[in-house]
């Protein structure tokens, strides 16, 4: 049987309007069929298995939204007089999109298990993580990760993997608990009283778990 070659495009588009409409867990091979237009033997001549097809969806909503983000932060950019204002209007894009697309962020969940079995996806997981963490610091902060000191490079990994992490939390908090989870607001109110009290404490100041005490 003849498979078209550009069926494996309309797979990955069906398969993440699946995940879209019904989840990771409750989209079937001929869900997708019947959403790309194609067939059953498709799916194993481009991806192998379903389960493949969905792990690749997965992977290709989330490039999908770093795209999206990549755009609006670059107006923003241009029309946000702060690094604080950029921060809260990220987060209210963000904060939608756990709203709008709950079920393929949940699909993250399922992927991240995958991929501790599946060294393919963990790569391409781990790599789009590292390309988060150097995005996030130079389009929200302002630090170059290609600048040529180690030091600096070194920041912008490590102000990157705390908004990785941020973002993590949030949608987690999203997810299970929308009802008490932070708004954009309140997100950026948290930075800043974070950012104020680090800058008025002297230096080597400190009582909480750690500092030096007798």
């Amino acid at each position: 049987m003849l498979v078209p070659m550009g069926h494996r495009e309309d797979l990955l588009a069906g398969a993440v309007r699946c995940l879209q409409d019904k989840g990771y867990a409750h989209t079937t091979a001929r869900d997708i069929v019947a959403a790309s237009g194609t067939n059953l033997a498709s799916i194993g001549y481009h991806y192998g298995s379903t389960k493949a097809l969905l792990n690749a969806a997965v992977l290709q909503a989330m490039d999908d939204f770093g795209a999206q983000m990549a755009l609006a932060i670059g107006t923003d950019a241009e029309t946000a007089a702060t690094t604080l204002e950029r921060f809260e209007r990220f987060w209210t894009r963000v904060i939608d999109s756990f709203r709008v697309n709950s079920q393929v962020w949940l699909a993250t969940f399922d992927i991240f298990a995958v991929a501790q079995r599946d060294p393919e996806v963990r790569a391409a997981v781990a790599g789009g993580l590292e390309d988060a963490r150097t995005f996030w610091a130079q389009a929200l902060y302002g630090v170059d990760p290609a600048d040529t000191d180690p030091a600096s490079t070194e920041q912008a990994r490590a102000i990157g993997s705390l908004h990785q992490a941020l973002i993590s939390g949030v949608m987690v908090q999203w997810l299970i608990d929308p009802d008490r989870a932070p708004s954009p607001a309140a997100l950026a109110q948290a930075l800043a009283a974070i950012a104020a009290q680090v800058t008025t404490e002297p230096a080597g100041a400190g009582s909480g778990p750690g500092a030096s005490g007798g």
